[in-house]
Formats: C-alpha cells, structure tokens, sequence
C-alpha cells in the first residue's frame, strides 16, 4: 500500500517538473524569437526590456543585456506556466491557451507599463510593433497553455495518473 501512496506522489512530482520546463523552453524561445523581432527590427525593444526597472548603465541594451533578458524572461516563465496549470489547465484546447497570451500582453502593455520608460504606450505604438509584439504573447501563451494542457490531459485520462490540484 506505502508502494503505490510512493509511485502517486513521485509521478505528481513529475507533473511538476514538466510543467516548470515548458514554462523555461517556452520562455527561452519566444523571448529568443522576439530579441530576433528586435534584431530585424519589427520591434522596438529587446528582451532587455525586462531588465530596465532593475539594472543600471547601458549595457542592458546590449548583446549582454538581451541574452540576460532571455534568461530572466525564461525563469519567469516558469511561474507563468504554473499560473496557467492553476488556472486552465483542465481545457484541452488551444483556445485557452491563445487568450492567456493575450491577456499577458495586455498585463504587460498596460497594466505594467509604468515599470518600462522605453516602450511606447500601446495608442503610439505603431502597426509593426503591436502585430509583433501581440502575435509573439499569442503564441507564447499558445505554446505554454496546449503544452501544460496536453500533459495534464495525458496524465490524467490516458495514464489514470491523479494529479494534485
């Protein structure tokens, strides 16, 4: 009986794991495409922008300052992934998972906008930077919402696994 209380709460650990890696991937590689978005100039700012209400000079703007963006937005991440496992994760579509990404945008564009002197309010933005900038949350939030749905969806119907809520 101990053995099988054992194996439910390792595979729930499991879970957990898995979750704070999509939130990590995700986090690296859309912020990776965005400093790309940046790079090409789609947009006007970096994964660096992460960085501006804590780190002093102007080294943040550089190759230094956008790699520590990626990194920092990666870690994150991780959180967010949880968030999204807390709130959504029961619906097995991507549609959740579409609009967690853009109700991001809109907590950062406008809810936390104040912490970052460098991006425009979202009414001067122009048409490049708010097709980028919101196609880039949309996917992000895709990626973490269908990847943590699809797991918990896996474990649950599939495996018979019973996952803490």
């Amino acid at each position: 009986m101990g053995k099988l209380e054992q194996n439910e709460q390792e595979a729930s650990q499991s879970f957990i794991s898995t979750v704070a890696v999509i939130g990590f991937v995700g986090g690296a590689l859309w912020s990776l495409v965005a400093y790309f978005a940046y790079t090409f100039k789609f947009i006007p700012f970096g994964p660096a922008v992460i960085l501006e209400p804590w780190a002093l000079g102007d080294w943040k703007t550089g190759t230094l300052g956008q790699w520590l963006g990626i990194l920092a937005i990666a870690i994150i991440s991780i959180g967010v992934a949880f968030l999204y496992r807390v709130l959504l994760a029961k619906f097995n579509s991507i549609w959740p998972g579409i609009v967690f990404g853009f109700v991001l945008w809109l907590v950062v564009f406008v809810v936390l906008h104040p912490l970052f002197n460098t991006i425009d309010p979202i009414t001067e933005m122009n048409r490049n930077t708010l097709t980028t900038s919101i196609s880039l949350y949309v996917v992000y939030g895709l990626f973490i919402g269908y990847s943590v749905s699809y797991e918990y969806h896996e474990r649950t119907v599939h495996e018979g696994e019973s996952i803490q809520e």
